[in-house]
């Protein structure tokens, strides 16, 4: 029971907040501390920053600007970074607000968008502002939810234009995640917001709890409780590595059981002859795992596999084992929750969509969550786990940063995912934000995270991961050419200059520049004492270890001209194969004996030969896979309407293969080499002789010095490229609008600034429609319209041509994707040279090129826009060199759509009625359900 002076204190600040006390008597919960401070100061009149972890209730604050805006009679939006988001939080305000009251506006959904309230994606209200929409009149609040998405490499520019943009009247309230650099962003909001509070909460609602699965036993990975982690309250500490700060806090007993577990497994730490009597390592089952956690009553469990074929496989093996989660009440339940959600898709795709298998497993209580399941079977997922029927989920890293689906428990099985480019270790926020979806607010007391124990884990790294606090948001924004001309068209190039100069990527960019004066100032003291270091009366030291490195870079660069003439090599002898040729495959996963059934050649792409190995295996090889020429070494007949999809052909087919391969092997012979292109350089043979006659050269000492030399010389590049970095940061958003700017003044979409005449730069008609095109590649859409590159196809032909400004491989591929012959592949040629036109304009200026063409979705986009079922799409896409799963091809296809629809609004009469009727073509059965068409 309260005492009367904390009844007196929370009446005086009900009198002193009566929107607040009326917001909180509607909710039926007390809000918390961060929560109160965050609303008391909206009411007050200030925007908002509010940075807690996932699960806290930040969306409170978010939902108190809705309320304070209806009863003030103005208008709230509230922005949301992906549409399921934003679906979700309609449904939420509509149960609240009535559905009169809210609308909804994202790329595929316009639902009452006059309403009082509207929820919206980040780039319908960037559009509006550029577009000065009526519907901004009588704004009052945006909300901007998990704002931290500014840091988005792709997407991240969205959220500063609307922070900048948004009228000087509107409230800004910004949700995100937990940031090391809350003061920072909270700084710069209020350059360019006005007052702005900052409220930073790093309590968890529900305490998590950490620990390590190692064989078949659970540690606790902290030997202390989880709010100890942080440290003294006033310590300054120096730095720790994530290791040493780990080791502080690890449990011991766990220290000593992992190492004894690797002193038991083969080839961990041990010789062969001991590895000989040592078991090999094997993970534990996941279906042992999950029923572990079962019996410890740590269900529902998301399990992050970074893999979507990993999350695939892990429902499989649990299937397999045995395992069921659910009883026959819940699979009637999850039954007509599968009926209700997937009974629109179209019958005929069920099959190649892995229906049947999908609902077998989502009965038993077990699901896979990744970005290949098609919208339908994703959100029947995220339905059937809130509800608690779908007990475990398998799921990619993307579950972490989207909708509402907390669990009791995360596992974790690695520490290491693919980030498209390479295998990463996790960060600490990327490890935080996925173990933040444990522990469920007024169901759980508690959540738990699971690290998987592997060979080489060290639990003092995982303990520092999880310890650590240090995750800056950085801004990712950069002038695009779209939002170029809408600057210029709306405030005239110098105050867009102004504009852009205020933003978070310029912000941080002039702080930064603190930090690399003194780093160039320590560099350029070390080159000095390296310098006195190698002084030498019997020569110039610093000009010999010059010639040295000329000498290295030179070798370099042969060599690497070198090996671009062998791939050329390469190229050419790929070309001149024949379907039954038997060739080797000198190198890779595929080496070996292998025969050709498809040349693969096409006329924009290099050859990707279809082949068929020793071992079965019947695939596309590329260019990477042939270092050196390749040729015929023998002939074997190749049936007659070969399906190198049916595994007794396959096999039937590698075994004449290996029949040939005793009559005719050749043998991995070796590749005969000639003299190198060093020896006969002359170029190269000047420098080293300059190395010889050079009098340091005789020095008895001279290595000694050249190593000091070879200093001097690293501390002075670094400082160089330091002072380098100082220039490029100041002014540096300021410089790239500039070059922005006069790649479309030479292109013809800006009127160029003329000295003495008033207005400035101005915007063209082109110009004008440059600013309709909301995509990465505006600008090389608005130069094909401009060429009429697209004139004359057909709406299929169109959506092939198009689908290559959209799409996006998952992984860089050695070749390019064969493309449909005929008007299309003229089409993209013609794409292709306009896009190097680009290239060398943007080089000249100094701007980053816009991104090349994407093959891999042209053929799906033909095949499907010309009315053939999903199996026999996806089955061409990967015969043309893409895999896609059912949810691939969805979503690219979406963004197909996306693009369509806006030329459909701004190319000519011609090219946007056939636009229009691919989009007609393209929105239907799996992909009419996915867009609600």
């Amino acid at each position: 029971m309260s005492s009367p002076a904390e009844r007196y204190a929370a009446a005086r600040r009900r009198t002193s907040h009566p929107a607040l006390a009326d917001f909180t008597a509607e909710l039926g919960f007390a809000l918390d501390p961060f929560q109160v401070e965050a609303c008391e100061a909206l009411e007050e009149g200030s925007g908002v920053l509010v940075c807690a972890p996932t699960g806290a209730g930040k969306t409170v604050v978010g939902e108190f600007a809705v309320h304070k805006a209806l009863a003030e009679g103005r208008k709230a939006f509230y922005t949301t970074p992906i549409k399921a988001l934003s679906n979700q939080k309609y449904n939420d305000l509509v149960e609240r607000y009535g559905a009169d009251r809210v609308g909804l506006l994202t790329g595929d959904n316009a639902v009452n968008g006059d309403a009082p309230v509207v929820v919206m994606t980040t780039e319908v209200l960037r559009n509006m502002l550029y577009a000065e929409s009526p519907a901004i009149a009588g704004l009052g609040y945006v909300v901007m939810d998990e704002v931290h998405y500014l840091a988005d490499r792709f997407r991240g520019a969205v959220w500063e234009e609307v922070i900048i943009h948004l009228p000087a009247s509107v409230t800004l309230v910004s949700l995100s995640a937990t940031v090391s650099n809350a003061e920072e962003f909270g700084d710069w909001l209020v350059t360019v917001r006005g007052d702005t509070e900052v409220v930073v909460s790093e309590v968890r609602p529900i305490p998590l709890w950490q620990h390590m699965l190692v064989g078949n036993r659970v540690f606790d990975l902290f030997s202390l409780r989880p709010a100890a982690h942080a440290g003294e309250q006033g310590e300054t500490p120096r730095v720790l590595s994530t290791r040493e700060r780990g080791a502080s806090v690890v449990d011991p007993e766990l220290v000593r059981y992992v190492r004894e577990h690797e002193r038991r497994i083969e080839g961990w730490g041990s010789t062969r002859r001991d590895s000989f009597h040592k078991p090999r390592f094997r993970p534990p089952p996941r279906s042992d795992v999950i029923e572990r956690l079962d019996k410890a009553g740590l269900l529902p469990a998301i399990t992050f596999v970074f893999s979507r074929n990993g999350c695939d496989a892990a429902v499989s093996q649990c299937l397999a084992g045995g395992l069921r989660l659910t009883d026959e009440a819940e699979r009637a339940e999850i039954a007509q929750i599968i009926d209700e959600r997937t009974g629109s898709l179209p019958e005929e795709d069920l099959h190649v969509l892995g229906f049947w298998e999908w609902r077998e497993s989502l009965l038993a209580g077990l699901a896979a969550h990744h970005a290949g399941l098609v919208p339908a079977f994703k959100e029947t997922v995220e339905e059937c786990f809130v509800r608690g029927l779908v007990k475990a989920v398998f799921a990619t890293e993307t579950l972490a940063l989207g909708i509402n689906m907390p669990a009791r428990t995360v596992v974790l099985e690695r520490l290491v995912k693919w980030n498209g480019e390479a295998h990463v270790d996790v960060t600490p926020g990327e490890y935080t934000q996925l173990t933040g979806r444990a522990g469920r607010r007024g169901i759980d007391i508690e959540g738990h995270a699971v690290v998987v124990w592997a060979p080489g884990m060290d639990p003092s790294v995982v303990a520092g991961l999880a310890s650590t606090r240090t995750y800056p948001l950085k801004s990712s924004f950069r002038p695009s050419y779209n939002m170029a001309v809408n600057l210029v068209s709306s405030f005239g190039r110098a105050r867009a200059r102004e504009l852009l100069a205020s933003s978070f990527a310029q912000f941080q960019a002039d702080r930064s520049v603190v930090g690399l004066a003194r780093s160039a100032a320590r560099h350029e003291r070390d080159a000095e004492q390296a310098a006195a270091e190698m002084r030498s009366d019997r020569g110039d030291v610093g000009a010999y270890a010059r010639l040295r490195r000329e000498i290295s870079d030179r070798e370099k660069e042969l060599s690497r001209d070198s090996q671009a003439k062998r791939r050329m090599e390469a190229a050419d002898t790929l070309a001149a194969l024949r379907p039954g040729d038997v060739i080797r495959v000198p190198s890779g996963r595929r080496q070996g004996l292998a025969v050709v059934l498809d040349p693969g050649v096409s006329d924009l792409a290099d050859p990707r030969p279809l082949v068929l190995t020793e071992d079965k295996w019947a695939g596309r090889l590329g260019s990477v896979d042939f270092p050196t020429p390749v040729e015929a070494l023998a002939r074997v007949k190749v049936p007659k309407n070969f399906n190198h999809r049916s595994p007794h052909a396959r096999r039937d087919l590698a075994s004449t293969l290996r029949s040939a391969r005793v009559e005719n092997d050749l043998g991995a012979r070796r590749i005969k080499q000639g003299r190198s292109a060093a020896a006969d350089d002359p170029v190269l043979a000047d420098l080293r002789q300059a190395l010889r006659n050079h009098p340091v050269h005789q020095l008895p000492d001279r290595e000694e010095r050249v190593r000091t030399a070879e200093r001097w010389l690293r501390a002075g590049h670094e400082a160089e490229l330091l002072h380098r970095k100082m220039t490029e940061r100041t002014g540096s958003l300021a410089r790239q609008f500039d070059a922005t700017c006069e790649v479309l003044e030479e292109l013809g979409y800006l009127v160029p600034e003329v000295a003495g005449i008033e207005g400035g730069a101005r915007v063209t008609d082109d110009g004008r429609r440059l600013a309709r095109i909301w995509s990465e590649g505006d600008l090389l859409v608005a130069e094909s319209l401009r060429a009429g590159v697209w004139r004359g196809l057909t709406p299929a032909e169109l959506a092939a041509a198009v689908s290559t400004l959209v799409f996006e491989a998952r992984r860089d591929t050695p070749s390019l994707p064969a493309v449909p012959a005929g008007k299309v592949a003229a089409a993209i040629g013609a794409m292709r040279g306009i896009r190097s036109r680009l290239q060398d304009v943007e080089l000249h200026h100094g701007v980053r090129a816009t991104r090349d063409l994407d093959l891999g979705f042209a053929w799906a986009a033909y095949r499907w826009a010309d009315g053939q079922s999903l199996d026999r799409v996806l089955a061409g896409a990967e015969q043309a060199g893409t895999e896609l799963s059912g949810g691939d091809f969805v979503r690219w296809t979406r963004q197909l759509i996306d693009l369509l629809d806006q030329l459909g609004k701004v190319a000519d009469d011609a090219v946007a009625r056939t636009a229009r009727a691919a989009v007609d073509r393209i929105r239907r059965g799996v992909v009419a359900v996915a867009v609600g068409g």
